[in-house]
């Protein structure tokens, strides 16, 4: 079985491949694919390389599946020509997550509702993908009617510049690459994309609409405000949740602890709660904070914490491909 790694050699794509590395895929072959100046570079995988191709070369390959992580424009362009060629293309990107002919997959939530014929599926959102992990299990049960969720969000959200941004500046250097309108490290930046009319942030709209999406149900509300922080390996968020049903604390660890790659960390009395720090490299999503808001009748404060570029990209494109394989025995 071919896998094409569309994108390879960014942030995501090598995180994709570190994933493939230790994944229940069987005798997969892998095609690093990334644009025409990075063809010929070798990427290490597994004990040995891979040689970097390019993207029509990848089509005539036929793989079976392209995961693709180069951005909105390049899948908007190439995903439909790999799938005119039979491959499934997982993408990454924004381009097809509310396109309502596509679905918009994580896996341990609506994954049955994957099809043979989905040959173009959505990898959601970084920050929408561990919130739902978390909430979903929660909603089933008590049904929720309202979010408030802030973010906290590392570097690696924007990219290898935004990282070499921050680290330059750690070191005192102000004239490399800027991938951010400020100063990013020993500050905090309250934005992230571009700005729509409404005040909101495309960030903080796709957490909305990817949410309702991915859980089915267009009565829940939301709000968001996301935030760049100097972090490299993860993303945290602080979740405010209303519900309709009432729900006892002890109701609500035992929902998580069976929940699938969902892992609480919850004893502040010894300082245990969940820090990117420690989810860096892994594939779970951590939970802990876990308090009741009395402010409100049915409310509830959660601290979600995940990196980013596992289980919020790399790490669920994988499992969409795995769960694929498994369900149609590719």
């Amino acid at each position: 079985m071919k896998i094409a790694v569309v994108g390879a050699t960014g942030l995501v794509g090598t995180e994709i491949l570190k994933v493939l590395a230790g994944s229940g895929l069987k005798n997969e072959e892998i095609l690093a694919v990334a644009s025409e100046k990075s063809k010929g570079k070798k990427i290490a995988f597994k004990n040995g390389e891979l040689s970097v191709i390019g993207i029509e070369e990848a089509i005539q390959q036929k793989p079976r599946f392209a995961i693709f992580s180069a951005g909105s424009s390049t899948s908007l362009e190439w995903a439909p020509k790999f799938a005119e060629a039979g491959t499934t293309v997982i993408d990454n990107s924004s381009a097809w997550r509310m396109d309502p002919s596509k679905k918009l997959i994580v896996p341990e939530i609506n994954g049955a509702v994957l099809e043979e014929t989905d040959l173009i599926i959505a990898n959601p959102n970084c920050s929408t993908i561990q919130m739902v992990m978390v909430l979903y299990p929660i909603h089933k049960a008590y049904k929720i009617k309202r979010v408030v969720v802030s973010t906290y969000q590392s570097v690696t959200g924007t990219g290898v510049k935004a990282v070499e941004q921050l680290l330059n500046e750690r070191k005192g250097i102000f004239s490399g690459p800027m991938a951010y309108p400020h100063q990013i490290d020993l500050n905090v930046i309250p934005h992230i994309d571009s700005f729509l009319e409404n005040g909101y942030t495309k960030e903080e709209m796709k957490m909305v609409n990817e949410t309702v999406k991915i859980m089915g149900d267009d009565a829940i509300r939301l709000t968001s405000t996301t935030v760049r922080i100097p972090v490299i390996g993860g993303h945290s968020e602080s979740v405010n949740i209303e519900t309709e049903l009432p729900f006892e604390l002890s109701d609500i660890y035992n929902l998580l602890k069976k929940s699938e790659g969902v892992i609480i960390e919850d004893d502040p009395k010894n300082n245990i709660y969940p820090m990117p720090i420690n989810s860096h490299g892994k594939n779970e999503v951590f939970v802990g904070r876990i308090r009741r808001d009395n402010s409100i009748q049915n409310g509830l404060n959660l601290w979600i914490v995940a990196d980013n570029l596992r289980k919020g990209a790399a790490t669920n494109a994988v499992q969409i491909a795995e769960l694929l394989t498994n369900k149609f025995g590719y």
